[in-house]
Order: C-alpha cells, then sequence, then structure tokens
C-alpha cells in the first residue's frame, strides 16, 4: 500500500465521519443533553465519543441490517452516557472551595484538653447537691427517675438542681454557654 492510498483512505473516513455529524448531531445532542440533565459539555463530550467509536466501527455503519446509522448511534451514545452516570456516581462528590469554608471545624485535642480542663473548674465551684446532680444527669448519662432514686430524691428536685447547676456553669463559663444549652 502506497502513501497516497493510505491518505485517501484517511481523507475518505473524515468526510464520512463529518457527513455523519452533519446528518445525525442534532438529534444525537438532544438524546445526550437530556441524559446528561442538561449539561451541554458532557452531552458534546459524549458525542464526540459516539463519533468516534464510529470511526473505530466503520463495519458497524456499513451492515446492511438496518436503513440508517442513527439507531446505532443512539444506542452507542446513549450507552456512553449510562456509563458516564455510574462512573460518576461511584466517586465521592466534588467538593468546591464554598462548601469547605462552611464545613464545621472540629477543635483539636489541645483546646478539647483546655475546655475539659475548664469544665472540671467550673463544676467544682458547684454545691455538693448541683454537683451530684449534674455528675449523675449529664457525666455519667443516668436518667431523672435513676438519679433521683440514687440520690433519695424526688425527681423534681433532680430536675430543678440540673437546671441550677447548668445556670451556674453558664455564668462560670460564658464562652461555653452555646454548648450549655
Amino acid at each position: 500500500m502506497t502513501a497516497g492510498t493510505t491518505l485517501m483512505k484517511s481523507t475518505t473516513a473524515e468526510h464520512e465521519l463529518a457527513a455523519l455529524q452533519r446528518e445525525h448531531g442534532r438529534p444525537l445532542f438532544a438524546l445526550l443533553l437530556r441524559l446528561c440533565d442538561g449539561d451541554r459539555q458532557r452531552a458534546e463530550d459524549l458525542v464526540q465519543e459516539t463519533l468516534v467509536r464510529a470511526w473505530q466501527h466503520p463495519e458497524a455503519l456499513r451492515a446492511d441490517d438496518f436503513t440508517s446509522v442513527r439507531p446505532w448511534l443512539l444506542t452507542v451514545g446513549r450507552r456512553l452516557a449510562i456509563d458516564a452516570r455510574r462512573a460518576r456516581q461511584a466517586r465521592p462528590a466534588e467538593v468546591g472551595d464554598a462548601v469547605l469554608e462552611h464545613a464545621p471545624v472540629c477543635a483539636d485535642h489541645a483546646e478539647r484538653s483546655a475546655a475539659m480542663l475548664d469544665v472540671r473548674e467550673a463544676v467544682k465551684t458547684l454545691t455538693p447537691e448541683h454537683r451530684e446532680v449534674l455528675v449523675l444527669v449529664y457525666f455519667l448519662g443516668a436518667s431523672v427517675a435513676e438519679t433521683a432514686q440514687a440520690l433519695g430524691i424526688p425527681p423534681g428536685t433532680v430536675k430543678s438542681r440540673a437546671y441550677y447547676a447548668l445556670r451556674a456553669l453558664r455564668r462560670v463559663l460564658p464562652g461555653y454557654a452555646a454548648d450549655l444549652h
């Protein structure tokens, strides 16, 4: 095969591909645009990929089984769109900088340790009755009924002591008031 024959075949293939694009490009793009939820860039990429597949498989375009290549192109394009959607769903969503600016910031270990020391010192300022209720209910997770039974006091007293203990802590720890509500 000579260089002239190769050039003629590639030129012919390019002409056929251009004709394919002119004849079937708009309906293919319309389908892919719907499948891509209106994302024009993604739809254009899929049109190009579909035409690359057509270029790679000229035997499918010249098959005698159908009079038009449009069904073949639409099927290939639809399958490519489905594959692209599955690939996007398999990956975690991309996060932009704007989302990261509003992300909650977790305190580091040193900040938590300092806060724990502040709370311990503040709890020491409470009366023994208030401290007992606070430790049982908030730090050990006991219910009001369990605390009342353990201390031998009515449940209403447990609630009021817990309320007044938290109120006293809010005064002693003004920077932590939002956490104590």
